[in-house]
């Protein structure tokens, strides 16, 4: 039977919004309200990262989750969601905050150099605090956005507590929740999350095993994926599949 955490609780993950860019985690406001339409739909209602978690007994919680804090959260993807009614979740890495710096790390650098370097431009805090006028919830995508598993403890507990504590006194609400950068998590970085006081942690696994609030799975949504690779994402019946004992022995074997 498909665990209710899953069935009720659909969390997303998006990054960028673009009409152009063809990075992965880039997608079109159209292809964002086209995807979120159908699910509004389908009678899912709309909360926030850790309200949805928080409430994961109600039927069919949608939360829209955005990493990184790129500028066209604010202009493309705020649109949209207050559109159909939806509150958003934007994950911070506040190293890079007001700095003046694109949002270039592993990953995102190789689009420094051409056409589409504009879309690496941040949010500012105060971009930030009209999210949060918005209704959206902000959490941490640590301070520098490293790989979590790979860094020592010192660094570790900085990343974590640090950005957490800059959220907080920057914005002035408190800051109750995590994304792991690249989805990168282990045990040792769970329970640094949880010593540094977090509620909620999202992550990207393959499989949607739920094993706790600071591991709870998301479903990433990216350039390439078309209307029907969307809609068999969040089917229940592939969510059910991807927290089976099969799939979970298979991403073992292929990992």
């Amino acid at each position: 039977m498909l665990d209710c955490r899953i069935r009720d609780v659909l969390v997303l993950c998006y990054h960028a919004v673009s009409p152009t860019w063809p990075a992965p985690l880039s997608v079109q406001a159209e292809v964002l309200e086209a995807q979120l339409t159908s699910l509004v739909r389908r009678g899912y209602r709309g909360a926030t990262f850790t309200d949805a978690l928080a409430h994961r007994g109600e039927d069919r919680l949608l939360a829209v989750t955005f990493d990184d804090a790129y500028h066209s959260v604010l202009d493309r993807a705020l649109p949209v969601l207050s559109r159909l009614g939806l509150p958003g979740t934007l994950f911070v890495p506040t190293d890079y905050i007001d700095t003046g710096a694109l949002l270039a790390w592993p990953g995102t650098d190789r689009w420094l150099a051409g056409p589409h370097a504009s879309e690496l431009v941040g949010l500012s805090w105060a971009d930030i605090a009209a999210l949060i006028a918005e209704g959206w919830e902000v959490g941490s995508h640590t301070c520098s956005h490293p790989r979590l598993t790979q860094i020592g403890g010192a660094r570790l507990e900085r990343e974590l507590v640090l950005s957490r504590e800059v959220c907080e006194d920057r914005l002035g609400t408190p800051c109750r929740s995590l994304a792991y950068p690249y989805g990168d998590v282990d045990d040792r970085v769970v329970a640094a999350a949880r010593r540094a006081g977090y509620e909620a942690a999202a992550t990207l696994p393959k499989s949607l095993d739920v094993r706790g609030p600071l591991e709870w799975p998301r479903v990433g949504v990216y350039h390439g994926d078309s209307r029907w690779r969307f809609e068999l994402k969040v089917s229940p019946q592939v969510r059910r599949a991807r927290t089976s004992k099969p799939w979970l022995a298979l991403e073992r074997i292929r990992s």
